[in-house]
Formats: C-alpha cells, sequence, structure tokens
C-alpha cells in the first residue's frame, strides 16, 4: 500500500500531459470505453478536478473474478500505449483484488467487487456506491474504524 501512497505524490510518469482541459476527459471517455467493451461491471468517473492535484478524474470499475480484474487492467494498458502512454504506473496486478493505472490526469482502480465495498473510495469523494454493489455490501467484512 505504502507504493501507492508514494505513487499519489509523485509527478506522474505518463507522456502525454493533459492538464485541466478537454483532453481529460476524452482520455477518461476512452478509458470507459475500454471497460465497457470488456464487460467491466459497475464503473463511475468521480471529477476531481479542483479538489485534488493528483489527477482530473478517478474512474472506478470492478470485475467480476481476480481473472477478470487482471484481464481488464490489461486491456486499458494495451489501449493507453497503443495511444501513445510508454510509462504507465501499475499497480497490484500480482494479486489481482485491486489494480491502480496512472495514466497521467486520469487514475483508474479496478477492483473485486468485494475489495471495492470494503475500500469504499466512492465514500471519500461523497459519492454513493452504484446499485449493482448493495448485495456486495452486506458481504463485505465490517469496518472496524
Amino acid at each position: 500500500m505504502e507504493s501507492l501512497l508514494t505513487a499519489a505524490h509523485q509527478e506522474s510518469p505518463a507522456t502525454v500531459s493533459v492538464h485541466d482541459g478537454p483532453e481529460a476527459k476524452e482520455l477518461s471517455d476512452f478509458i470507459q470505453n475500454v471497460l465497457d467493451e470488456n464487460s467491466a461491471l459497475d464503473v463511475i468517473e468521480i471529477d476531481i478536478r479542483g479538489k485534488s492535484s493528483i489527477a482530473d478524474y478517478l474512474l472506478v470499475a470492478s470485475g467480476r473474478s481476480n481473472r477478470h480484474v487482471s484481464a481488464l487492467a490489461d486491456y486499458v494498458q494495451r489501449a493507453l500505449k497503443e495511444r501513445g502512454f510508454k510509462e504507465l504506473v501499475v499497480e497490484g496486478q500480482e494479486a489481482s483484488d485491486w489494480v491502480l493505472i496512472d495514466a497521467g490526469d486520469v487514475i483508474l482502480h479496478v477492483f473485486r467487487p468485494e475489495v471495492r465495498v470494503f475500500y469504499n473510495l466512492e465514500k471519500m469523494w461523497s459519492v454513493p456506491l452504484p446499485q449493482g454493489l448493495e448485495g456486495v455490501k452486506e458481504q463485505a467484512p465490517e469496518d472496524t474504524t
């Protein structure tokens, strides 16, 4: 987890910088299309422009299993590299419970549903969990904090 926190404080290594312009939204839409084409579940976009300096958009998605999470991350990485992003920061692909892809001004989180509900990144940004995760929410471990 330390590497995720460290990566958030470094400059993004993506080769294309899209600071707060329409390009960031286009990139977010592009990634969402790749996720949609590959059956990602409960994809949400969180606009964090003006709230955080790490990115303009956060995308959060779910995969059905570790294998699906890994495959989704792989599809997105390949599509971004074809688009000119040479040095993406990717964390968590080994375990594939939660994979983070930093593409500059868009950061993607791909989770297994149970892990997504447990960490509930949406809550940090005051966004409700998608309705598709309500059944999983009841099965998730209790938050002890």
